[in-house]
Order: structure tokens, then C-alpha cells, then sequence
């Protein structure tokens, strides 16, 4: 599996700018959950609506990471947050996902 970010409109990650807000263990268990995702993984995954899947980090809060799959081989990171926030986190998610279904579809 190849991974890669969702860039926002401004050409930012929101996924990034949630992972470089956490701490050094709970970005340690983060990176160790995509590692094994990026093997095939998806034991901890369940879909949440909208093409977007929920990857579940049995960590500190409850880690939660939001991605949609392009294809059979390509994961896009599109947010993170931690159980308390993850509903809004799930909205942004399937709003992020829905823009890059768009600018792929050339629909801009």
C-alpha cells in the first residue's frame, strides 16, 4: 500500500497538522498503526460513511485516523483525532474526501 496526504485547497495536510500536535508516544503509535496499515493491515479499520474509513489506535484518548482508498494500493490520509473529537473529525473527513474524489474526476 502506498500512502499519501490530502492537501487542502492552501496546499496543506489536515492530517499532518493534527500528528505534529501530538505527543512523542502517541505520534510513536500513530506511525506504528500506519506502518502496519501500509502492509495491508486493516484489522482496526471500519468505514464510517462517505468512502472514508476510520483506523482505530487503542491509545491513550483513542486514537482515530481518517482515510479514503484510491484504487486497491493507494491510502489517503485525510484527518486525525481522538474519540472525543471524532465525530467532527469524521465530518471534516468525508468533506475532504469528497473534494479529492472531485479534483480527481477533474470537477474542480
Amino acid at each position: 500500500m502506498e500512502i499519501q496526504e490530502f492537501l487542502d485547497a492552501s496546499g496543506r495536510s489536515p492530517f499532518e497538522r493534527w500528528f505534529e500536535g501530538l505527543n512523542p508516544a502517541a505520534a510513536a503509535r500513530v506511525t506504528v498503526a500506519l506502518t502496519r496499515l501500509g502492509q495491508g493491515n486493516f484489522s482496526n479499520v471500519k468505514g464510517v460513511g462517505g468512502g472514508v474509513y476510520e483506523l482505530k489506535i487503542d491509545f491513550g484518548p483513542g486514537y482515530r485516523v481518517y482515510f479514503g482508498k484510491d484504487g486497491e494500493r493507494i491510502v489517503i490520509l485525510l484527518a486525525g483525532s481522538s474519540k472525543k473529537r471524532q465525530s467532527g473529525a469524521i465530518a471534516a473527513a468525508q468533506a475532504a474526501w469528497a473534494e479529492y474524489k472531485r479534483r480527481k474526476s477533474g470537477k474542480e
